[in-house]
């Protein structure tokens, strides 16, 4: 029952990976993919009936957490104190950000919030790649469970640690990568006309960026958690899941060559929930891996409540699970086709 809930909390991680991977990405992008007010219009009418509903994964990530590992999360909060706060002030001005640019029908008005929008959907993948970093890399848990992270002490990956090192700046920094190039393909499926064609040309740019610096980072990891890395080859699960992450990235080459958007994005969240499963399974069953010494970290085992109440969360689950999926199958399909800019002050 634990070894489940491991995965049900790595699947709900996954899923806010890739459904808000995508939007995060289309705002990085967009001041670049659209150069005219119509034309960023359309970006947000792309992602305009996903945006908010994609955040819930996140909040799934930590219901599972609290209801299978509430000591990780309590200890996770309270370490990523700083950070959280600006994740939340992320997000809520890039929420802002896509509801107000229209309220105002000037230019310099609409520029502002442009701004603000890409500005926030930058800053939030690379707060959570840096997240995922220190999670790789360990963090000082105690002996009794907690831990306090300075924002950076000698920007080595080394003790003492903080929230920012080369490591984590660098994992930030691939993420920021990975999601951008996820969000071009997604607007090359959603968009047509120019923001299509330069969405097009983007993808294919940012998707070479993550051929060569998945490799580079996956070295990285060899200097900060060795032992974790070395799991690939000694979990069948952790390499076939590898091999499904190399599939995706084919499938996003071979779907914009061949003017096959939605491959192409397809492979893109294959790609990402692939290589976050193998992460996930090289970790096992380690959750919060403490730097100060192993034995005080905070695994699956020693972190979890008792089986009785993972199988009553579990009927719970298998409930909502479903329901959400249905939701989100059910809203792409009414939003299919492409995404038509708003007119006037019409939408967004």
């Amino acid at each position: 029952m634990v070894e489940l809930w491991f995965g049900i909390a790595s699947v709900m991680l996954a899923a806010y990976v890739v459904m808000d991977g995508f939007d995060f990405g289309a705002g990085a992008l967009h001041l670049f993919v659209a150069r005219t007010d119509r034309e960023r219009r359309q970006v947000l009418a792309a992602i305009g009936p996903f945006w908010d509903g994609n955040e819930v994964w996140l909040l799934a990530s930590g219901g599972a957490l609290f209801v299978a590992f509430p000591r990780v999360l309590a200890s996770g909060l309270s370490g990523f104190y700083l950070a959280i706060f600006f994740v939340l002030w992320a997000l809520i001005l890039r929420g802002i950000a896509i509801e107000f640019r229209s309220h105002v029908a000037h230019p310099l008005w609409r520029a502002a919030w442009d701004a603000v929008f890409a500005g926030a959907s930058v800053l939030l993948p690379v707060l959570f790649g840096a997240a995922l970093g220190n999670l790789v890399r360990g963090v000082p848990v105690g002996q009794d469970g907690w831990f306090a992270l300075a924002l950076f002490t000698s920007f080595s990956a080394g003790a003492p640690v903080g929230l920012l090192d080369w490591f984590t700046v660098a994992a930030g920094l691939f993420a920021l990568l990975a999601l951008t190039a996820h969000g071009a393909v997604f607007l090359a499926w959603k968009t047509d006309g120019a923001v299509h064609d330069r969405s097009v040309a983007a993808g294919r740019a940012l998707f070479a960026g993550v051929v060569v610096a998945w490799p580079l980072l996956t070295a990285a990891t060899w200097f900060v958690n060795a032992p974790m890395l070395a799991q690939v080859w000694q979990r069948p699960l952790a390499l076939a899941l590898t091999a499904v992450a190399v599939t995706g990235l084919a499938n996003v080459f071979l779907g914009l060559r061949r003017a096959q958007p939605l491959r192409a994005f397809l492979g893109s969240g294959t790609f990402l929930v692939a290589m976050l499963a193998a992460t996930a399974a090289c970790v096992f069953p380690v959750m919060l891996r403490s730097v100060t010494d192993p034995q005080w970290s905070l695994t699956a085992y020693n972190s979890s409540v008792p089986a009785a109440s993972l199988r009553v969360a579990l009927g719970w689950w298998v409930v909502g699970f479903p329901l959400a999926i249905v939701y989100f199958v059910t809203l792409f399909r009414f939003h299919r086709g492409k995404a038509v800019a708003a007119s006037g002050n019409e939408g967004y």
